[in-house]
């Protein structure tokens, strides 16, 4: 088969999964194997090649991070369920002050919490922003509003142990302690400079109250009570989520449940980032040709946040008893069973993608040493956001697509990676869940929420795509 019918018949398969998500509603994971089994059979893979791309790139990612997914929706189950999230928001507060508190809780959920399923941490959080707002004073709704989609959309994407991080990590080869090293180096300045831009449009007349702000119709109806049901798969961004989220007025809010001896929030979190210290430190020595099977053992990612895990299980049983965190267990199995399909199908895409040959077409057209392949990564993963509306898809599939081609391209594979993640964040909008429920949950208007939302995280795109670009240079 020619070169031109292998890329047309690629670009027909992505334009389908595309169409059959938006306009006919079908499930993403159903609509990527659908993509993936014409791709194989209309450039001549055969009925069994196409199934054996399908089953076997299905198989490889999971190997590469389905414990790992698992066990980081545990270990955010159990934190939640022990009400350590809001408890870390008030102390940022009383430590950091309402001013700068949009950063300090930006940077926090950027880094700290990507174990948590967005929805909830955002639903946890969103009664603390708003209190937060009022305290800030002039612009604090923008500020807290563009702060909170900032951090939670770059997080997922820039963060271990964030779901489409371990994703992007896995599909592109890239080792989780270096994936995990990078992103914090990304995101750190990615989230500072978004939030400070949007900060200073904010503070010269781009936000009207007025129009921009809406009365939050749940202010008056909210108990102490837990939310009567999880997020769904579509709490990591996931696509056709909107109206549910739009009408919603009142919204239960889960208190911090009373902890035996009100454990310090330094236990609580103590396991998950001892996990995380113990993948950078594996890195770290890797990087320095310092090799220890123990360390090796420990620091291996599948084994830290094991550790992490249990440590956290522990930990809760202590805080809470056992019964609840029994639940907690019940609830991230339930939650995590969509993630990890969609993980897995967007391996057997990219598995069928580098079948068909992609992979040494596009090489063709890339230039080793240049920034070029990044800002493909970046448009393709940037387009497919604007098409489907779901961070974690458009990042698996623009970064399956270009796997083919990491070999050729003479680039280190953790910068695709994190180039699919920023073009990822491009234009989040009402196609995204994560759009309604700021807009609700925060009190802004529509037209509010695409300046905060919308606006934000694209600015938080470009902004890490500038950073990215000049390491392409050293690396």
């Amino acid at each position: 088969m020619t070169n031109t019918a292998v890329v047309v018949n690629t670009a027909v398969a992505i334009l389908a999964v595309v169409v059959m998500i938006v306009r006919f509603k079908l499930n993403p994971v159903v609509s990527l194997v659908v993509g993936s089994a014409y791709l194989g059979l209309a450039v001549g893979l055969g009925v069994e090649g196409t199934i054996k791309a399908i089953t076997e790139g299905f198989g490889e990612i999971m190997t590469e991070v389905g414990l790992l997914i698992a066990f980081g929706v545990l270990m955010g189950a159990i934190l939640q369920r022990t009400g350590a999230i809001q408890r870390l928001v008030e102390m940022l507060l009383r430590v950091f002050g309402p001013k700068r508190m949009p950063y300090a809780l930006s940077l926090t959920i950027a880094t700290v919490l990507q174990s948590i399923f967005l929805d909830v941490l955002l639903v946890i959080s969103a009664p603390l922003g708003r209190n937060l707002a009022k305290r800030i004073g002039k612009n604090g709704t923008p500020r807290i509003a563009t702060a909170m989609a900032i951090s939670l959309e770059c997080g997922i994407v820039m963060m271990v142990p964030g779901v489409a991080s371990l994703a992007l990590a896995g599909l592109l080869g890239v080792p989780l302690g270096k994936m995990l090293l990078f992103g914090l180096c990304l995101v750190i300045p990615t989230v500072a400079i978004s939030v400070a831009i949007m900060s200073f449009l904010f503070n010269h007349g781009w936000w009207d109250a007025d129009r921009d702000e809406s009365p939050f119709l749940g202010d008056e109806s909210i108990h102490d009570e837990p939310p009567t049901a999880g997020p769904t798969a579509a709490s990591q961004d996931t696509a056709g989520t909107t109206a549910s989220a739009a009408g919603s007025g009142s919204v239960a809010v889960q208190s911090p449940p009373e902890t035996r001896a009100h454990t310090s929030l330094v236990v609580l979190f103590a396991p998950m980032l001892l996990a995380l210290l113990l993948i950078a430190t594996g890195a770290i020595l890797d990087a320095v040709d310092i090799h220890n099977p123990i360390i090796t053992f420990l620091s291996s990612p599948v084994i830290a946040l094991l550790i992490g895990l249990i440590g956290t299980s522990f930990v809760g049983r202590y805080a809470l008893g056992a019964d609840p965190i029994h639940e907690a267990f019940a609830t991230g199995f339930k939650e995590s069973g969509q993630i990890l399909i969609l993980t897995g199908v967007g391996g057997s895409l990219a598995a069928t993608i580098k079948a068909a040959g992609l992979g040494d077409i596009l090489g063709e057209y890339f230039t080793a040493n240049t920034a070029a392949p990044l800002l493909v990564v970046w448009v393709i993963a940037a387009a497919l956001h604007v098409a489907v509306g779901s961070v974690t898809i458009s990042a698996i599939t623009s970064a399956g697509i270009l796997a083919p081609v990491v070999p050729l391209i003479g680039l280190d594979p953790v910068l695709v990676a994190l180039a699919a993640g920023a073009g990822s964040l491009f234009a989040v909008h009402v196609t995204s869940n994560t759009f309604w429920l700021l807009q609700s949950l925060l009190g802004q208007s529509t037209r509010g929420a695409l300046k905060t939302v919308t606006v934000g995280v694209s600015v938080a795109s470009v902004v890490a795509i500038l950073l990215i670009l000049p390491a392409s240079l050293l690396f």
